[in-house]
């Protein structure tokens, strides 16, 4: 065989070439099936295919890095003859298989798809890269190659790389390497803190309020007499902390305490939801300086009663700095606590200084003397306050001046509540002297007052001199009045139509006379002329038949009246025909005389042991 026999020639290899590169155009854009479908085949046995020789051109058979190349490049010849090859044969394959897909359904998320991991591809990509630095390094030392051969290597490197996708399963997760794993469903916000409140009744020990369950996404939430206690409060408060619907919260009669006093005051520093708020009767008075504090440092709170809650003349200090401070609070309620005469000089200035508060409670307190002129004193000088409480307290004659200054001076003020003050009469005129000058109160309350029917003359009288007045209700509960009243009252209400009153009642009507049983009034009669009862029948009974008509009856009792005078009247006398006639027969014998007087007798000698009076014995 001669050397052109052995060797082919450069038109044969230049054809190889071409063919070589356009398969590997083939592979590297065929399509995601196309690929996978040739790792089905790539393990499959090849015949050999006799290495062909580099043109003469190209490579110097003298060299050892020549011998090298040659080598290389004839066995990727071989290389792309095979993909060619089995890209073919799968082709076909494929067309006739019945599980074959269109390209458009081998998606991503479809269940046959496969994907290359991040491993695989490092390693493969580093054998790439270590083949191209060998075929540079031969370029330098000075092998000449031509640009389209050197693309052509590369692109059968990179679908040697790209074939390894049919080793990795997408449903393994550990070889699924994608950014489009789903995120981890994030829980809802619970905003009633119920969830919450479970956990902490489970961490304290505490049997869950069905109650509280039930009613935490309402707007007002009323927990009354639960008996909760520290203990109980504790789990609640923890959960109003991220509770966002309650906004009117009642807790009245819980005797909460100082535990559950401080548990309160951690969530009022969190809650900005609660605008009302209730607390009274649950004995916080040993925590008075952290709920004042607390409650003057929340902006949401409008709101607040702490009655019935034992604060002194001691809690006095931390209320007054309260009622000082604070600039969101619309509405106080202090009643029914111990604030005394000390009590009262504290809150006295700072209410005069003030600048929220528009309804403020004082009542059933021990508030006298010095400590209730200081409250009158604060209420004058008050410019918002509208509605202020202070009865059921001891401000007597010495308040009485400082009640008309404040009645004179302010002109905010709609509504005061002075019930139960032992208001005088001299006090309540000079209260009436401020109602002469008035002009914006509309309800007075001064009942239950020692004041008499005269206090309440005189307030009505200083109305009258008032032509600007513009109350509505003036309260005399429980205080008698007198006729003097009642007449210049009706001038009063014609003045001013809309204005009411309530008082308790006119002057104590005489106790009507007790009246006197008509056979009382005949056996007296008897008694005094000291006749027989047979004789006194015989008047009525002309026949002496011992029998007579209800009509003898009446004329016989009409004609005694005259000639007599007893004092028998009509009703007495169907009331004494109606006694005697027992059988009602229509006829009065003389034995049901006789039995009737016995029986009123006998009544009235049961009676009397018991209204006469018992002998005192030493």
């Amino acid at each position: 065989m001669t050397k052109m026999d052995k060797e082919p020639s450069h038109d044969q290899s230049s054809i190889s070439d071409q063919q070589a590169k356009q398969h590997v155009r083939n592979i590297s854009t065929a399509p995601a099936h196309m690929i996978s479908d040739l790792g089905a085949l790539i393990e499959e046995e090849e015949p050999p295919v006799q290495p062909q020789e580099t043109n003469d051109r190209f490579v110097n058979k003298n060299s050892p890095h020549d011998t090298r190349l040659m080598n290389k490049n004839s066995a990727d010849n071989v290389n792309e003859k095979r993909l060619a090859n089995r890209e073919k044969s799968a082709h076909g394959s494929r067309k006739s298989s019945p599980n074959y897909h269109a390209a458009s359904t081998l998606s991503r998320g479809h269940s046959g798809n496969k994907t290359i991991s991040r491993s695989a591809d490092r390693q493969k990509s580093q054998a790439s890269s270590d083949e191209i630095a060998g075929f540079k390094q031969n370029a330098a030392r000075g092998v000449e190659s031509d640009s389209d051969d050197d693309m052509a290597v590369r692109r059968i490197q990179d679908n040697r790389s790209n074939l390894d996708i049919i080793g990795v399963d997408i449903s393994n997760e550990n070889d699924l390497d994608t950014d489009l794993e789903p995120e981890e469903a994030t829980p809802a916000y619970d905003h009633s803190g119920k969830t919450l409140y479970l956990d902490a009744c489970k961490k304290f020990g505490v049997v869950p309020i069905s109650y509280f369950l039930r009613h935490m996404n309402d707007n007002s939430l009323s927990m009354k007499h639960h008996g909760l206690a520290g203990e109980g409060m504790r789990p609640i408060a923890i959960s109003l902390v991220s509770n966002a619907t309650i906004t009117t919260l009642d807790l009245t009669d819980n005797w909460l305490g100082v535990d559950g006093g401080l548990a309160l005051c951690e969530m009022l520093k969190e809650n900005c939801f609660i605008t009302d708020l209730n607390l009274s009767d649950n004995n916080l008075d040993k925590c008075a300086a952290q709920l004042c504090e607390i409650i003057q440092k929340n902006d949401t709170l409008r709101k607040v009663n702490l009655s019935g809650n034992g604060f002194d003349d001691v809690s006095a200090i931390h209320l007054t700095n309260l009622i000082l401070t604070t600039t969101k609070l619309e509405s106080l309620n202090l009643s029914h606590n111990h604030l005394g005469e000390k009590a009262g000089l504290m809150l006295g200035p700072a209410i005069s200084e003030n600048l929220c508060l528009k309804e403020l409670d004082l009542s059933w307190n021990h508030l006298r003397r010095k400590g209730a002129i200081a409250v009158a004193a604060g209420v004058k000088s008050n410019v918002f306050m509208k509605k202020v409480n202070l009865s059921w307290n001891g401000f007597g004659q010495e308040a009485s001046s400082a009640l008309m200054d404040a009645l004179k001076a302010n002109n905010v003020l709609e509504e005061i509540d002075l019930t139960n003050n032992r208001l005088t009469t001299e006090g309540a005129v000079l209260i009436g002297k401020g109602l002469t000058i008035n002009e914006t109160l509309k309800v007075l309350k001064v009942g239950k007052n020692p004041m008499q029917s005269a206090g309440c003359w005189a307030i009505a009288a200083a109305i009258l001199k008032n032509p600007n007045c513009v109350l509505e209700t003036v309260d005399f509960t429980d205080i008698i009045v007198n006729k003097d009243f009642i007449a210049l009252w009706k001038q009063v209400e014609e003045q001013f139509p809309k204005l009411r009153t309530v008082h308790g009642g006119t002057e104590i009507p005489l106790k009507p006379k007790q009246r006197v049983h008509p056979l009382a009034k005949v056996t007296a009669f008897i008694n005094a002329r000291n006749i027989r009862l047979i004789d006194f029948f015989n008047e009525f009974d002309k026949d002496g038949s011992m029998n007579v008509s209800r009509e003898e009856f009446k004329q016989g009792i009409l004609q005694l009246i005259q000639e007599t005078g007893i004092n028998l009247s009509p009703e007495d006398i169907e009331l004494l025909i109606n006694e005697l006639n027992v059988n009602e027969d229509g006829a009065i014998n003389y034995s049901e005389l006789a039995v009737g007087q016995m029986d009123y007798e006998g009544k009235r000698k049961r009676v009397i042991p018991y209204t006469t009076l018992r002998p005192m014995t030493s």
